[in-house]
């Protein structure tokens, strides 16, 4: 996929203290963080939703995985839990059974199972990952995807770049009512869906809010920001912040944000490059945060996998060791 840029900053945004005031790196609450704060986790209320008080799936067949049995040094990619992604790669006579598979793991690991979903109409407006299906078969294929993670309690970013990407290119009339129908038949199988809201650097906060309200957030449990993108996590968390104040604006309270933090160690490259950037290193490791309207810190883009055929990457979606590696370099 391609997350674009726009001149577009955020201004006058409160950084999101949460991530550095009550959690170490390895997740624990900071001596002097404040009462309430630190006692959360333990006095967490029975009824707590356990995606919220366990951990997240790591892939045991990811490309990361499979290049860390040949190569140790790939363990620090491999090891943290990241999103398997469910695209039009994947067909419809496949899909249910595959969505099982990887929620079952989840069921029987304890762990909740991250996906993001990527197949509609003329995705990515022709770019690196451009593809997806018709209509029709996209239908078709989320309602088997639905079917496969019903049950599992999985975590769905859904159809990361395309409301952001509203506008860009001719043939997205489709994409509002199938994002609609996408969240609808995940939130019946139970699935937290997520409708993804861009970058603090590419859309204003209300310019998606208006977008994501058209998109169906009443079955959504809340939005997605910086997936595949490089923004620090407490700049477009803030910014994931400011979009469900402008959806509360707009009747839809209570919404919630998770944040995609695979690459954004060093922040965005000065240049403004989006694909295979020199720069990107590897961000916060996936976690649950679950406190002032942060649900998750979590890795969707999958690090190491190419952009595409940019600054020395391969095709998109393919393991790229040389990225990889320049990933887990010091910032």
């Amino acid at each position: 996929m391609s997350p674009r840029r726009a001149p577009w900053t955020v201004a006058g945004v409160a950084v999101v203290t949460l991530l550095l005031s009550l959690l170490s790196p390895g997740g624990t609450p900071v001596a002097g963080a404040s009462p309430a704060a630190a006692a959360a986790p333990a006095a967490a209320p029975a009824a707590l939703d356990p995606r919220l008080t366990r951990g997240l799936l790591v892939d045991p067949s990811s490309l990361a995985m499979k290049a860390a049995a040949k190569d140790a040094a790939f363990k620090p990619i491999a090891g943290v839990a990241q999103a398997r992604w469910f695209t039009s790669a994947l067909p419809v006579s496949r899909a249910r059974s595959t969505a099982k598979a990887w929620g079952d793991l989840g069921v029987r690991s304890a762990r909740t199972p991250l996906v993001a979903i990527y197949a509609l109409p003329g995705r990515d407006c022709g770019g690196h990952s451009a593809g997806g299906f018709d209509a029709t078969t996209y239908r078709s294929w989320i309602r088997e995807v639905a079917a496969g993670l019903k049950g599992s309690r999985a975590v769905a970013v859904l159809e990361p770049d395309a409301l952001a990407l509203l506008g860009s290119c001719s043939g997205q009339e489709s994409w509002l009512p199938l994002i609609r129908y996408a969240a609808q038949q995940l939130q019946a199988a139970g699935v937290w869906v997520y409708l993804d809201a861009g970058h603090s650097s590419w859309q204003p906060a209300s310019v998606m809010a208006d977008r994501i309200a058209q998109a169906g957030i009443a079955y959504a449990r809340g939005v997605a920001v910086n997936v595949s993108n490089y923004q620090r996590t407490n700049t477009v968390g803030a910014y994931g912040q400011q979009v469900v104040a402008e959806l509360a604006k707009r009747g839809a309270r209570n919404k919630t944000v998770l944040v995609d933090s695979s690459r954004n160690g060093a922040g965005a490259p000065a240049d403004g490059q989006w694909c295979n950037p020199t720069s990107a290193r590897l961000g916060m490791t996936t976690r649950v945060v679950n406190a002032k309207s942060i649900d998750f810190v979590a890795w969707i883009k999958r690090p190491g996998e190419s952009d595409g055929t940019c600054n020395g990457g391969p095709p998109a979606g393919q393991w790229w060791p040389a990225g990889a590696k320049r990933l887990m370099a010091t910032p």
